[in-house]
């Protein structure tokens, strides 16, 4: 087939031509237009919108709902016809009662996990010179058995005035304190003592931990500085004397339930100190503490029975029961409540517990 050239219009091929030339440098050029977007400044930033501060509200006075709790928690010795410990009670075997009133048990708890904090007191005045050394060496022995490494001691000397010789400190530091005190020839301030190792341990031992106090005197105050509630009258003579320490003893019970710590007392007088109506009267104060805290009154019949007592007195501490129960005297009295602790099927043993309790601040 032959074109014929003269059909054929040269204006229209030059412009056609032309056509795909330039369509060809648009494909192969980059977008300037897009360039030149991406060269603006940004915009400006969004000015923040600053809200005006709320005022605040008037507080809305609620009904202030106040939780109290009634725990009461009471270690309870018991032991047999020989002295020694009973370990295997239940819940069930004891009856407690408040004021009269029978009390629901809620808890039997492990006295081993409740810390000690002890305070002891040894006597150091001239009546006691003789067997000093040996005493002073079985309170250390006594130190050292009893506490465990999350237990406390303070140490107190019966002297012409209290005298603190350790603070609270762990067994070996307590221990060591005992065994440097020296025997005086002075008198013998055992009230002061007594009230000032009630107040240490009440002031100085948080709540959740056991007190107890030990005592090794004959209970005898010669210092005749006696701590006594103001006003009361002054006598004169040997009734005046036995009313005085009578006065003296009532004070130091009260102080001592407040405190809520158990008394034990060690008279290393022995029988002779029934000779004397004062020192027995002294002995007789010693067992009133006693009863009134759950604790015990020892008299040993020879020296040599020192060390036995001790021993007794470790055991009974760390097999004590823990008796836990809620109150159900909701009056809110701070008044004295008294207890009672019995095991009714075990009439055969010993039941030992605090008299009672001066219900705590809320």
């Amino acid at each position: 087939m032959h074109l014929n050239r003269k059909n054929i219009s040269w204006p229209a091929l030059t412009i056609a031509a032309l056509a795909l030339f330039l369509l060809g440098a648009t494909l192969l050029t980059p977008d300037t237009s897009a360039q030149k977007i991406k060269q603006l400044p940004p915009p400006p930033p969004v000015p923040r919108y600053k809200p005006k501060p709320t005022p605040t509200p008037a507080p809305i006075e609620y009904d202030v709902v106040r939780v109290t709790s009634n725990l009461v928690g009471v270690p309870v010795s018991v032991t047999d016809a020989q002295g020694q410990p009973v370990r295997d009670l239940k819940p069930g075997d004891f009856r407690i009662e408040e004021d009269g009133k029978q009390q629901e048990i809620a808890q039997l708890g492990d006295p081993e996990q409740v810390p000690l904090d002890i305070a002891l007191l040894i006597d150091v005045s001239s009546s006691v010179v003789a067997r000093f050394d040996f005493e002073r060496e079985a309170a250390s022995r006594f130190l050292e058995r009893v506490l465990k490494p999350e237990d406390r001691a303070t140490i107190f000397a019966i002297d012409e005035t209290p005298r603190l010789v350790q603070q609270l400190a762990s067994a070996s530091t307590a221990s060591r304190s005992v065994l440097s005190i020296k025997p005086s020839n002075g008198f013998t301030a055992f009230f002061d003592s007594l009230v000032a190792a009630t107040n240490y341990l009440d002031r100085n031992s948080s709540n959740g931990r056991r007190r107890i106090m030990v005592v090794i005197s004959d209970g005898d105050d010669t210092a005749r500085i006696l701590t006594v509630s103001p006003g009361k009258t002054a006598l004169i003579g040997m009734d005046a004397q036995l009313q005085l320490i009578q006065n003296a003893q009532l004070d130091i019970v009260h102080d001592i339930q407040r405190a809520e710590i158990t008394f034990y007392s060690i008279n290393p007088s022995g029988q002779t100190m029934r000779l004397n109506v004062r020192t027995a009267r002294s002995e007789t104060g010693m067992e009133r503490f006693a009863t009134a805290t759950g604790g015990a009154a020892f008299v040993p019949a020879h020296e040599s029975d020192l060390t036995n007592i001790f021993n007794r007195i470790a055991s009974e501490i760390r097999s004590q029961y823990l008796l836990q129960y809620y109150s159900n005297d909701k009056s809110g009295s701070r008044a004295f409540r008294r207890i009672s602790v019995t095991a009714p099927a075990h009439s055969e043993l010993r039941v030992r517990a605090r008299e009672g309790y001066y219900p705590k601040a809320k």
